[in-house]
Order: C-alpha cells, then structure tokens, then sequence
C-alpha cells in the first residue's frame, strides 16, 4: 500500500474576509475531491483570510500512480485565477 500525501500553502486573491476566503477554499476542496476522488481539507492557517493551508491525501498501489495523481492535483489548483501556490510539500510513503 503506498500513500501520497500532499500540503499546499495558498495565497488567496480578492478574499477580503474569512467568510470569502472560505468560500474559494471550499470550492477548490469540492472540485479536487470529486474529479480526482481523494482526500482533501483545509488543515492550517484556518483564522487568516489570505493564506490557507490545504492537504490531501490518495492511497494506491503504485508510487507512480500516487506521485502522478498528486501531481495532476497541483496542476490544477495552479490552474485556478483566485489562489497561487506559495509552498508545496509532498511525501510518498
């Protein structure tokens, strides 16, 4: 059993309150989590209304598929114009 583990800090654009910062932050949870079916919440910097830190997670069988899985991930939260990516740590256990 090999799992991918994956957190990412974001820097979060037009949010001017939590409330808006939370409003993107769940929108991305629910994209990522329903179009690559893993497990993905908000587990830092929770009181910032800039700065979020997010963290997902896959299990799989291969270290290929889980180091591609996360991959293809963060491509995608890369993709979206309302957060960057300021810091990613990733661990393949």
């Amino acid at each position: 059993m090999i799992i991918g583990a994956c957190t990412l800090k974001l820097n979060i654009y037009g949010s001017n309150s939590l409330k808006d910062k939370r409003h993107t932050i769940r929108s991305i949870v629910d994209r990522v989590g329903s179009k690559f079916n893993v497990s993905i919440a908000e587990v830092g910097l929770n009181d910032a209304w800039q700065t979020s830190i997010i963290g997902f997670a896959c299990v799989t069988n291969s270290s290929h598929h889980a180091n591609r899985t996360i991959s293809r991930i963060i491509n995608f939260i890369d993709g979206d114009s309302r957060v960057e990516i300021i810091d990613c740590n990733m661990e393949i256990m």
